[in-house]
């Protein structure tokens, strides 16, 4: 991880300014892995700038444009509100302050950039570029550019739908570098359920070496609505039994909730940035 830390990154224009005064947009992310560019939104908590000794946690969000502004979501006016969920519970003494980044989606390349494994109907199945771009280019720009701290207990990855299924399978491949999993809404669907699978797969790695602080497995938020649809929240549960059969505990290092009322759309995620981020990353005095 250290080295990887070091590794130089592609040069990015300097941030811009968009809504919210502590979320910075670098627009244009180059990467050497994969086509095209893509921006960037860092938010910093209250006190970044004041606490200059301060080194914090950090969690990556997939789908970016629809996390912090209205302008840019998917659908226009309607965000995750992250950064203002993030001042409340940070404020409320909730949550440990913490930097969130959210990376643009590639547009019509997403399906194939969050999917591990090739579907023969719906092609993808690029996901481990994905995670070369996000852990050999992003993260050493981000620790470049920002104080924060390093190692898998303090470092997160998340996202909804087909962003939540791209976020737990790099979790489950790189649990010391990814600690803390926010699975929103999972696209468990994908390839008759690979993902099911894959749980037990990796599993089989986790609290298994000498190095237990390396294995550990991740700590995971796992939701879904109960306005998805049936099969969306059958497949969320049998997720669940999954992750509960091969050692994960409910209240320990997993949480799971089918939100009475929850749709797919960035206004049900908004609902659930607080809870979430409660679970993942609680105040240090909680």
């Amino acid at each position: 991880m250290e080295s990887q830390i070091q590794a130089q990154a592609q040069a990015v224009p300097p941030p811009s300014e968009p809504p919210h005064p502590r979320v910075r947009k670098h627009s244009g992310f180059a990467s050497r892995v994969l086509p095209g560019e893509r921006d960037v939104w860092v938010y910093v908590p209250p006190g970044y700038e004041e606490e200059r000794q301060h080194r914090y946690p950090l969690l990556i969000l997939q789908d970016g444009q629809n996390l912090f502004d209205p302008e840019t979501s998917f659908i226009r006016g309607r965000t995750w509100r992250v950064a203002e969920n993030a001042d409340e519970a940070i404020v409320a003494g909730d949550v440990e302050p913490l930097v969130i980044v959210g990376v643009q989606n590639a547009g019509e390349r997403r399906l194939a950039e969050y999917t591990p494994v090739h579907d023969w109907k719906m092609g993808g199945g690029e996901a481990s570029k994905y995670a070369e771009m996000l852990i050999e280019e992003l993260l050493p720009f981000l620790h470049r550019h920002y104080r924060l701290r390093s190692g898998a207990n303090d470092t997160g990855l998340g996202g909804s739908s087909l962003g939540g299924l791209v976020s737990l399978w790099m979790g489950l491949r790189y649990p010391q570098i990814f600690g803390k999993l926010a699975v929103l809404s999972p696209s468990v669907w994908w390839n008759h359920r690979f993902i099911v699978g894959y749980v037990s797969e990796a599993a089989r790695g986790l609290d298994q070496g000498p190095d237990q602080a390396w294995a550990r497995r991740p700590r995971i938020w796992l939701d879904v609505g109960d306005q998805e649809g049936r099969r969306t929240l059958a497949d969320a549960e049998v997720l669940h039994a999954r992750l509960q059969a091969n050692g994960w505990r409910d209240g320990i290092d997993l949480h799971f909730e089918a939100v009475a009322g929850g749709t797919h759309d960035e206004a049900a995620w908004a609902e659930r940035v607080q809870p979430m981020l409660r679970f993942l990353f609680p105040s240090q005095g909680v």
